[in-house]
């Protein structure tokens, strides 16, 4: 009878183990590539739902291809300023969104003579389909598109980035890999994906566990686990102007994420946030607010 228990238990064992390495591998494919991801003519329509974009339309435009990592394809669109300047930001949206998601921070920069340039993140908008890294090959991507400016455009006097929740963790991300751009914003960015997908379980304990699991399939299936996805690491002998900012009542990604990318960073660097403002909602919720915060932090750096 104690070997029958001992037989049960060991293919109960079995069992466990075997669901469990699923349930990972289902935990770590819905990180990595689950939701939906907007179209171009959905996310327009939100954009025009909720702020005005009529300037949109009038600018004068140029469409290209610029090759990212391991020679991805990003759908690039240059807007031009009607003045002429020698002033260009590179502008990324967050996750599920596209290029149109950064309309709302444009005018802001238009305003102030710059040219600005809005693409697709890998995955998203007219890219074809892939997997989310949080960061990792999105930065990465970013460092090419920021060496295409600087070859396609050769008059160019200031070069920054803005980046919203994964584009900003993409902008944190990319200045550990360039120093060649005169100025960054990151906007509700997170320093690491593990404390967001923690934010998700009530229980820590079972948290930590699921997302360790989680971690090595991720690892095993896409290269790269739950654990090295942390864009801070790209602030460690950071010198470029930085400029962070997190709505208050952002739930998604909490805002002591922008505090430790504060911390860590060793160049100058402002923060700021948002009242009232849940996530990625800061420049729709206090426009003016969140236009002085940009305006003071670029004449601070004489940009």
């Amino acid at each position: 009878m104690g070997r029958g228990i001992g037989k049960t238990l060991f293919a109960a064992a079995g069992i466990l183990t075997a669901l469990t390495g699923l349930s990972g591998f289902g935990f770590a494919d819905f990180v990595m590539s689950g939701g939906k991801r907007q179209t171009l003519a959905e996310a327009r329509k939100w954009q025009e739902d909720h702020y005005d974009i009529s300037w949109y339309d009038s600018l004068q435009k140029e469409e290209y291809v610029v090759e990212g990592f391991e020679g991805y394809a990003l759908h690039t669109v240059l807007c031009k300023n009607p003045v002429q300047s020698g002033k260009y930001v590179i502008l990324t949206h967050g996750y599920s969104d596209n290029r149109f998601g950064s309309l709302k921070y444009m005018k802001i920069y238009l305003d102030r003579g710059y040219h600005c340039i809005i693409y697709d993140l890998r995955g998203h908008g007219e890219n074809e389909k892939t997997w989310t890294s949080y960061g990792v090959r999105e930065g990465r991507d970013l460092v090419l598109l920021i060496e295409d400016t600087r070859k396609r455009y050769d008059a160019i006097e200031v070069l920054g980035l803005h980046g919203e929740s994964l584009g900003g963790a993409s902008t944190v991300s990319a200045l550990g890999h360039t120093q060649d751009v005169d100025f960054a914003v990151c906007d509700s960015g997170f320093s690491d994906i593990w404390n967001v997908l923690m934010g998700g379980f009530r229980n820590k304990v079972i948290g930590r566990a699921v997302l360790r699991i989680s971690s090595l399939c991720a690892k095993k299936r896409y290269g790269i686990g739950f654990s090295e996805m942390n864009p801070i690491d790209g602030l460690q002998e950071n010198k470029v102007p930085l400029l962070l900012i997190h709505g208050e009542k952002d739930t998604v990604i909490l805002p002591d994420n922008s505090v430790r990318m504060y911390e860590m960073t060793e160049g100058y660097r402002k923060i700021h946030m948002i009242p009232g403002a849940s996530h990625a909602n800061s420049v729709l919720t206090e426009p003016a607010l969140y236009t002085k915060y940009v305006n003071s932090f670029l004449e601070d750096i004489g940009k």
